[in-house]
C-alpha cells in the first residue's frame, strides 16, 4: 500500500527556481488550461495567446506553496500599459503548469502598481 504521504510530497515538490519553471514550461508548452480559466478568459478580455505571448514579463508577486492540489504562484504580467495577473499551479513531478485563472486586477484591491494586495 502507497504511503500517502509520499504522494504527497511528490506533488508538492517545488522547483529551485519558481518563476524560472514556470518560463521555461510556458515557452516550452508545457502547460495545461483548466476548465475556470477556459471560461473566464474570454470575458476578461485575455487570451491565451497573451498569456504565452507575455513569458518574458512575468514576476511572481504572491506564492502558496500550500495551495490545495498543487503549489501555486500569482504571476503579473506586463506589456506596455496592458498589465494582467496569471495563477499557475506547477507540477514539477510532471514537468507542466497549470493556468489556474487569469484576471485584471482591480485598482481598489492592489497598489498603484498592482503587484501588492491592499490589507484592509
Amino acid at each position: 500500500m502507497a504511503d500517502k504521504s509520499s504522494n504527497t510530497n511528490a506533488r508538492r515538490a517545488l522547483p529551485d527556481d519558481p518563476l524560472a519553471f514556470i518560463r521555461e514550461c510556458v515557452r516550452e508548452r508545457r502547460v495545461i488550461w483548466t476548465y475556470h480559466v477556459n471560461v473566464r478568459m474570454k470575458g476578461r478580455y485575455i487570451s491565451r495567446q497573451m498569456i504565452l505571448d507575455f513569458v518574458d514579463t512575468y514576476e511572481i508577486i504572491e506564492a502558496y506553496p500550500d495551495d490545495k492540489y498543487l503549489p501555486s504562484y500569482l504571476a503579473c504580467a506586463r506589456r506596455g500599459t496592458d498589465l494582467f495577473h496569471v495563477l499557475f499551479g506547477l507540477d514539477v513531478r510532471n514537468s507542466h503548469v497549470r493556468v489556474i485563472t487569469s484576471y485584471r486586477p482591480d485598482p481598489g484591491e492592489w497598489d498603484d502598481t498592482l503587484t501588492k494586495r491592499l490589507r484592509p
